[in-house]
């Protein structure tokens, strides 16, 4: 489904080194953690699977696709393929919950009929149906970010892209937020996420990639934390 194949990113500086010679693939409908020290290049790769950067050097395929040979033209309707979900939430403060989620939907130009079906599922779908019309002052940091995974489900993609989706989390608002990340793993959507947390990572009990200076030092099938 996913192929890094070789990817080095380098700046223009010449000394600064996002990414060297990472290669991995995701299958489809895994749940794969990214873990590494602040700047080992965790959220480099998920920028390069969005296209938001391009590799020096090597490729990043998407079911066959290199990423970075899409037209400009054409990366809105890749980029709906992934849904992402970001450590600040990255909620639209005036717009309700529903209001959030839907304008996700509009944005992709789906019918009003669509909507008025799909948010209230997406909404069930995280346990927030209690919260449809609260704006996001009047939420909790983990109802937030509930939120954002539900605007990031709610038109079906392939996969999940989460940024240290618990970063600003307390651990039980963090349990909570993983949980529903494993919901919609097990449901069949592929799950990629970054994180510092040990905690997260060794409850998952799911494969993990261990980054260092942008380099792979570990990935292990029914990996724990390992620094």
């Amino acid at each position: 489904m996913i192929y890094f194949d070789n990817v080095s990113k380098r700046y223009s500086d010449g000394r600064s080194v996002a990414l060297d010679g990472v290669s991995f693939q995701v299958a489809p409908k895994e749940f794969v953690s990214i873990v590494g020290h602040s700047g080992a290049g965790k959220t480099t790769l998920l920028r390069m699977l969005i296209a938001e950067d391009r590799p020096t050097e090597g490729q990043v395929f998407f079911e066959s696709i290199d990423v970075h040979k899409i037209p400009r033209s054409k990366l809105p309707k890749y980029r709906r393929k992934i849904g992402t979900v970001f450590q600040d939430f990255k909620l639209l403060p005036h717009k309700t919950a529903y209001e959030n989620i839907a304008f996700a939907m509009e944005a992709n130009g789906r019918s009003d009929d669509e909507i008025a079906e799909n948010v209230p599922q997406a909404l069930a779908l995280v346990d927030l149906e209690d919260k449809v019309w609260n704006f996001p002052g009047e939420l909790s940091g983990g109802e937030k970010q509930r939120v954002a995974i539900a605007r990031a489900i709610v038109n079906q993609p392939d996969i999940i892209i989460a940024d240290e989706p618990t970063g600003n989390l307390d651990p039980i608002a963090t349990y909570e937020v993983v949980q529903i990340l494993k919901k919609i793993n097990d449901l069949g959507t592929t799950v990629i996420m970054t994180t510092h947390n040990k905690g997260v990572i060794d409850e998952l009990g799911r494969r993990v990639i261990t980054m260092d200076e942008g380099r792979i030092v570990r990935d292990d099938n029914e990996g724990k934390y390992v620094l």
